[in-house]
């Protein structure tokens, strides 16, 4: 499928622009608001929301809770991308996606505020984060009624792998089910093949994945390139165990092969796995609001896996 027709309009606004443009040059930035300007403005749906901190082995862990104004079922721990060094709670991608999820699937999301790999902060400790907060949600949802389930987006989703694989070893609460958006996974990433590539060509260059910036990426992360631990970049990992997975992978994303090769992983593991493509949309999709369709319709996607519904829009 081509870009993303309302996508695409907006790619001149992205033409010529680095990062180190946006920090420096505030018509730069100007551009870079527009260009993430949905078609409608997103309102927030009528949930409850509070902010707490959960005890860890690092110090408190920050989270934000978001329930249905009536009886919740079920809960979801939920853990924003960010190329594990950015992102927080109030990015489109945590808020958003926590909120919509809370109020489409009646469900209770509490979204993590882990630590972030700044400031000479390594693997583990962004992993111990969000286990710290799985297992102080296992506690508080023991006496309820309903699955819990783990989540989260492009590093996020590594993150959330993670932790379900050290739930499994360590024979803890497992996750009923793996919500896992464009998981980058994989180190060294697989390669695009020959018709992605030429597709990627449309993509503007401020947001493509280069092997300059995933090494940077890993490296800002697990503190080294070599030797990676298993579940650091946990497409190496035994995934034999883990519970039903739904996949929403960005048709037009320089580290879609890393989610495609998951899916074959998980399948030739024993574990049960869905996969949705949003068809034109980008690495981080979610970041965008449901007036796009194709976000409207992968949060769909997951509120189905939520709910054990095979999902109507499996690809």
């Amino acid at each position: 499928m081509p870009l993303n027709p309302f996508l695409a309009k907006k790619s001149h606004l992205l033409e010529g622009l680095g990062w180190a443009d946006l920090q420096s040059d505030p018509e730069a930035m100007a551009r870079f608001t527009e260009y993430f300007r949905d078609p409608d403005q997103w309102t927030m749906p009528d949930i409850s929301v509070e902010d707490r901190k959960v005890p860890g082995p690092h110090g408190e862990v920050p989270v934000r809770i978001y329930s249905p104004r009536d009886t919740s079922h079920g809960a979801v721990l939920w853990l924003h991308g960010g190329g594990f060094s950015s992102g927080d709670l109030d990015m489109p991608e945590a808020h958003l996606v926590s909120a919509e999820l809370a109020a489409r699937a009646r469900t209770s999301v509490v979204s993590v505020d882990y630590r972030l790999a700044v400031d000479g902060t390594h693997y583990p400790v962004p992993v111990d984060d969000a286990h710290a907060a799985w297992l102080w949600l296992a506690g508080e949802w023991s006496a309820r009624s309903g699955p819990i389930c783990l989540g989260g987006a492009s590093a996020g989703a590594a993150l959330a792998l993670s932790t379900a694989i050290r739930l499994r070893d360590r024979d803890e609460l497992r996750p009923a089910a793996l919500l896992l958006a464009y998981p980058f996974v994989h180190f060294p990433a697989p390669a695009l093949d020959e018709t992605a590539a030429a597709r990627m060509r449309d993509v503007p260059q401020l947001l493509r994945f280069t092997t300059e910036s995933i090494e940077h990426m890993v490296h800002t992360y697990a503190g080294r390139l070599t030797d990676l631990p298993p579940d650091a970049m946990p497409g190496a990992a035994n995934l034999a165990g883990l519970p039903p997975t739904g996949l929403v992978l960005s048709e037009y994303d320089d580290l879609r092969p890393s989610g495609d090769l998951l899916a074959r992983q998980l399948e030739e593991s024993g574990v049960p796995v869905r996969t949705y493509l949003a068809t034109g949309m980008m690495h981080g999709h979610l970041n965008r609001g449901p007036s796009l369709e194709e976000v409207d319709r992968s949060l769909d996607f997951f509120v189905a896996t939520l709910l054990g519904r095979p999902p109507a829009l499996d690809e």
